[in-house]
């Protein structure tokens, strides 16, 4: 099946810095200048202006006094929680055509080491906090550690970014211009999950920014055309907590916002009570959420009292919503009168092409599973420094996803599952996210979270069977767990087929590990299965060798 994005084609843009095209483009709506940024811990406050302001004068202290350029090839790491100097940085980078790459503020020291090692950068930039585990990682990885530097706050023996931006202000240094660049320059890296292994750092170009942003723009155009009569919309404002590292937050928080009037409430990292707080003190109106954190949200004990009576729109991306946290409350769709379309990823966004494909290549047919492949002048330009990778994911144009989804006559589209997590049982293809579905569901109401994932158990080496790992509410940890067991058994028996009964057994566990994003690591699951399972064994060969 090939698809086409029904929303009418995205213009061409010039082949200029992203910069240029960010901040000179008009708005749909004049505005004048407001309030772009609040800081959620300490209350600083900062206009569009300002923020304009900050980001030249922090591309001229990167420019000026480091000496950083194209030119010399550098490259800027950003190891940090979210902050206003965060924003700043990038957007600075952007001006002097500097590439970024962006460092998940949760890694552990060996995949600190990893990114690194993959980004080569010649620069590092780290909130405070991070310190010590910056210091041992740019050592291992020949990063002089005169080159690292504090974003906020101060660090031992290295000025921070704002102390140069001070610096560049009182000694009057003058303004570096804006750096002319390609679209097909590299303006950031950003690094894949690693839920099939180490991260990849994927290329994101200054046209593939160009292309996404005049995209947006038409995509907000065809929405303001479904009202009678256009106005300007209500000031908005965002609860920026979702990591700036991280695709979502990056675009959402940092790229898009300067569309319309909006304020982005900035929070270091997602904390529940934090953001519980913050929503009545700013009268937040738009609530950004991944899976997991929606979760952790409904799942409060302060949620049922909380005032949420601001809030207008929830979003939530980065990985599936399980269909119990979807139906919260019911929402109309975008026109009046016409509901949404339960369960489905929507249609193609303006410029994109898709084509879901078959185990054997061949297209699949309508509401049949397939890989999705896409095309569009926002596809990555590869993964750096792997070409191997690059190769077997970027072909021709497309980007192979690895995701399993079905599109109905429409064009709409369904997720089905990752194709890597896709058990093959009896010649029969299984979704575990099918069946992780059911167990949400079961009527006693005790599953409140789960993941399922295939293990060894089955009559050949290389078929695995399904196991669920379940965490179960306070309710369900006081009931016989062997019982709870069996009933969940049961109950994929009476809702599923044969293929997809948990033959793998059920096991109860505190947590499902997760990604900051809500991505499960259900490797991790499967890993651990069979640490316990060749320790059980060892201990069974260790027992019958004293016999």
């Amino acid at each position: 099946m090939h698809l086409k994005s029904l929303y009418p084609p995205v213009p061409a843009t010039p082949d200029v810095n992203f910069h240029q095209l960010l901040w000179t483009s008009p708005l749909p709506i004049p505005v004048s200048d407001y309030v772009v940024h609040i800081d959620g811990v300490t209350g600083r406050k900062r206009t569009r202006n300002e923020f304009y302001e900050e980001v030249r004068d922090g591309a001229t202290a990167l420019g000026s006094s480091l000496g950083l350029s194209r030119e010399n090839g550098d490259l800027v790491a950003i190891y940090s929680t979210n902050s206003l100097e965060y924003m700043t940085l990038i957007h600075s980078c952007f001006v002097l055509g500097v590439p970024f790459a962006l460092i998940s503020a949760f890694s552990t020291p060996y995949e600190l080491v990893h990114s690194l090692k993959t980004a080569r950068p010649t620069r590092l930039f780290i909130h405070p906090s991070l310190h010590q585990r910056a210091v041992v990682a740019a050592k291992e990885c020949g990063l002089p550690l005169d080159r690292v530097y504090a974003l906020q706050g101060s660090i031992p023996d290295s000025p921070s970014f704002w102390h140069l931006i001070q610096d560049v202000r009182v000694r009057g240094i003058a303004r570096v211009p804006v750096k002319a660049v390609s679209k097909t320059a590299l303006a950031y890296l950003v690094f894949s999950s690693g839920t099939g292994g180490l991260p990849k750092a994927v290329m994101i170009s200054h046209g593939n920014l160009a292309f996404t942003l005049a995209a947006l723009m038409v995509y907000v155009q065809e929405e303001m055309k479904l009202n009678a009569a256009p106005k300007p919309p209500p000031h908005l404002t965002w609860i920026a907590a979702l990591p700036f590292h991280h695709s979502y937050g990056l675009h959402m928080f940092c790229l898009r916002g300067f569309i319309f009037p909006t304020t982005f409430v900035i929070l270091p990292k997602w904390d529940t009570d934090q953001v519980l707080a913050c929503i009545p003190k700013y009268r937040i109106t738009m609530l950004p959420l991944v899976p997991s954190v929606a979760h952790q949200l409904v799942y409060s004990k302060k949620f049922a009292s909380a005032d949420l009576t601001s809030i207008t729109n929830v979003l939530c991306g980065a990985a599936a919503l399980p269909p119990e946290l979807a139906c919260l409350k019911p929402a109309k769709g975008v026109i009046p009168g016409v509901e949404p379309i339960n369960g489905s990823c929507g249609i193609l966004l303006p410029g994109m092409e898709a084509k879901l494909l078959k185990e054997d290549g061949s297209p699949a047919g309508v509401n049949e599973p397939g890989e999705l492949w896409l095309r569009g002048g926002n596809v990555a330009m590869g993964y750096y420094n792997d070409e191997q990778a690059t190769r077997e994911t970027f072909i021709d144009g497309w980007v192979r996803t690895g995701d399993q989804l079905r599109a109905d006559a429409t064009g709409t589209l369904y997720f089905v599952d990752r194709i890597k997590d896709t058990l093959k049982i009896s010649g029969v293809q299984v979704s575990p996210t099918e069946i992780e579905v059911v167990l949400r569901t079961h009527p006693s109401g005790f599953v409140i979270d789960v993941s399922v994932a295939g293990i060894a158990g089955s009559r050949t080496s290389d078929e695995k069977v399904p196991r669920a790992w379940v965490v179960l509410s306070e309710e369900g940890r006081r009931q016989n767990a062997r019982t709870v067991a069996r009933d969940l058994q049961e109950w994929v028996k009476m809702k599923l087929s044969s293929t997809k009964w948990l033959r793998g057994g059920v096991e109860f566990v505190d947590e499902i590990p997760k990604l900051p994003t809500g991505k499960v690591l259900r490797r991790v699951l499967q890993s651990r299965f069979q640490q316990e399972q060749k320790a059980q064994l060892d201990s069974e060969i260790r027992m019958s060798s004293r016999l």
